[in-house]
């Protein structure tokens, strides 16, 4: 998915959605940004907020957009809760799972590490960033890769992840059990779920 100038597109979305951006000299440099362009640009409109929030979820996740407007699709016409359903599948991607277990230092990391043929799922090798777990499912490192350079500060980031309690991480032999249906604490999202359900159905 190209993105272009990371810390320009984070200013304009107001939100920190990139690694490089979620550092103490990013927010100092957007801290100076924003005296110099406040009062530039009037309030925005509900339809431009909810395509804020859109995108703002859409490169949190590291998602296409005509793959998110999918994912949102599905969730729209699943039954229960579509906030819920919307969320689960974002963070039961393979990549996501990958990241959030502390095996990959940022999201583009994680996508590398499953294109790349590193990781493998109940035994078989994907190379599918967007793949879907299920629970049930063990995650693992190829044997023949971890030796990579790409895995050599893995214990490392380990001891200073807190994975969600949805994943099981078994750090000896470097494996990842999916326990539970994937979620989140929307408390923790750079957007609002709700106002990008409200975008998809207007």
């Amino acid at each position: 998915m190209q993105i272009g100038p990371r810390y320009k597109k984070a200013r304009y979305l107001g939100a920190p959605v990139f690694r490089k951006t979620q550092t103490q000299k990013y927010a100092l440099r957007s801290q100076e940004k924003g005296k110099t362009t406040k009062g530039r640009r009037g309030g925005k409109s509900e339809f431009g907020r909810q395509m804020l929030e859109k995108q703002k979820a859409r490169y949190s996740y590291g998602v296409s957009s005509g793959q998110f407007g999918k994912y949102v699709k599905n969730a729209l016409q699943t039954t229960g809760d579509n906030a819920k359903n919307l969320l689960q599948t974002l963070e039961g991607r393979l990549d996501n799972v990958i990241l959030r277990a502390g095996f990959a230092p940022s999201r583009s990391a994680a996508r590398q590490m499953v294109s790349h043929g590193h990781i493998v799922v109940n035994g078989k090798k994907v190379t599918i960033p967007s793949y879907e777990v299920s629970v049930g499912d063990k995650v693992t490192i190829r044997e023949g890769s971890k030796n990579k350079v790409i895995f050599s500060k893995l214990d490392e980031e380990l001891k200073n992840n807190k994975a969600p309690a949805w994943l099981a991480i078994n750090t000896e032999v470097k494996e990842i059990k999916i326990e539970g249906v994937p979620s989140v604490d929307t408390t923790e999202l750079l957007f609002d779920v709700k106002s990008v359900l409200e975008f998809y159905t207007r």
